[in-house]
Formats: structure tokens, C-alpha cells, sequence
């Protein structure tokens, strides 16, 4: 099984899979008395150090720069953030110990579906050649870890074309808290997805209703791929 959160180093920790490297980041980061504006040890020294993939390691990159700890400036390397001392929301490290996958999938029932109305209706001719793009890829893919990136920019592609702000912060706040609690709590029984898996055809039918600019077929494409992607993962009822 090909899953990023049984790298070596996490098989044997108490902690939660995945989120070992997140709480190795703040370890390091606190106990090395890192200023703001310092910048962190070079991917490949982490890597080494902490013995993970690099996947591994920009995953948790990203919930600590959704949680304000770092900053990354491509080619420069990876930043320490300047606090936020009116922090008012939780952390994601600390939001995904309290939430289930229901409680997930209801937040994402309330906010994803709308999104994707709003990208029926306001999407570009370029948005909508993306989403396409980022739906073939999917369809191709052959391992899981490929399949998840492909799905990460689909949804993504579609926030986007909603052409707003708002909403794209609610999303991406929301894909970062979905990440986190799938490495706790997914485990894939193959290494990657089937010819017919389901999602390919569920990511077609909010494609090609977001094409045709049918914002409430858009919406409760969604909706339906939502609920299923909630049921194959997680065995709701």
C-alpha cells in the first residue's frame, strides 16, 4: 500500500500518522529558537533529519503556512512567520483532533456545492479549460498519490473560477483541514484507482455541467460526489 503517512519514523509513534512531521516542525522550531524571519534548514536536511518522503514534508509545509508559522519564497526556502497574536480560529493541528469525518463532510456539503455554482456561473473560458485539464489528469492516473494531487487541482481549478475571494479562503482553509483528517483516518486498499472508479465519472458530470454554464446541475453534482467520496472513505451511511 502506497500511503504517504507510513513513511519511516511514524510507523512506531504514538503520534497521529501524518501529523508526526508537523509536530516535528514545531519541535524543531521551538526547541532551535528560530526569530521571525528566520529561515528553516534546507528540504533535504529535513528529510534526512527527520527520515520522511519529500511529499511528507511539503504536506505539513502547507498546514503550517495555512496555520501562519512559516512562509515559502520559491528558490529562497522556507520562513518563519511573524505571530499572529488575534489568532480566531483554531489551528488545523488542533481542529483535527476534534473533528470526525461527518462533521467534515457537512462543512464541505455547505460550502463546496455553492462553489461550485458560483464556477457554472462566473467561470472563464481559461477556468473552465483547466478544470478539464485537471479532470483528464485524474482519469489517468495510476497511483493514488498521483490521483490525490489531480484531485487537489480539480477542486482547487473549480474555487478558483468562482472569481471569489472569500469563498477561495473558505476553500482552501477547508482542503487543508480535508487533507488532515483523510491522513488520519483513510486507508486505501490498492495502490492506486481503478479504471472505473467512481470519482471519474462524478468529476465528469460537475465538469461537463460547469461547461454548459448549468449552475444547479453544477451544484448538486457536487453535492452527490461529496456524499460519495464520504461513503468510499469513510464508510458513512
Amino acid at each position: 500500500m502506497n500511503n504517504i503517512y507510513h513513511d519511516q519514523g511514524e510507523k512506531s509513534s504514538g503520534i497521529k500518522p501524518g501529523y508526526n512531521t508537523v509536530e516535528k516542525l514545531k519541535s524543531l522550531i521551538a526547541s532551535e529558537e528560530f526569530t521571525p524571519g528566520s529561515r528553516l534548514p534546507s528540504e533535504r536536511e529535513l528529510i534526512s533529519r527527520f527520515k520522511i518522503t519529500r511529499a511528507n514534508l511539503r504536506k505539513a509545509f502547507d498546514i503550517l503556512e495555512r496555520e501562519g508559522l512559516i512562509w515559502r519564497h520559491v528558490g529562497k526556502g522556507t520562513f518563519i512567520a511573524e505571530p499572529d497574536s488575534e489568532k480566531s480560529i483554531l489551528s488545523i493541528s488542533e481542529l483535527v483532533n476534534e473533528l470526525t469525518p461527518v462533521q467534515l463532510l457537512r462543512a464541505r456539503l455547505s460550502i463546496e456545492p455553492a462553489i461550485a455554482r458560483e464556477a457554472a456561473i462566473h467561470a472563464s473560458e481559461a477556468d473552465v479549460s483547466r478544470i478539464g485539464a485537471a479532470r483528464s489528469a485524474g482519469s489517468r492516473a495510476t497511483s493514488w498519490a498521483e490521483y490525490e494531487r489531480a484531485d487537489d487541482l480539480l477542486h482547487h481549478e473549480i474555487a478558483t473560477a468562482a472569481q471569489n475571494p472569500l469563498l477561495m479562503s473558505m476553500f482552501e482553509y477547508l482542503n487543508a483541514v480535508r487533507r488532515a483528517v483523510s491522513w488520519n483516518k483513510v486507508v486505501r486498499s490498492s495502490d492506486g484507482p481503478a479504471s472505473d472508479h467512481d470519482s471519474f465519472a462524478e468529476h465528469t458530470r460537475i465538469f461537463a455541467a460547469i461547461e454548459e454554464r448549468n449552475a444547479n446541475e453544477a451544484q448538486a453534482a457536487m453535492r452527490m460526489h461529496l456524499i460519495s467520496v464520504s461513503k468510499r472513505l469513510f464508510g458513512d451511511d
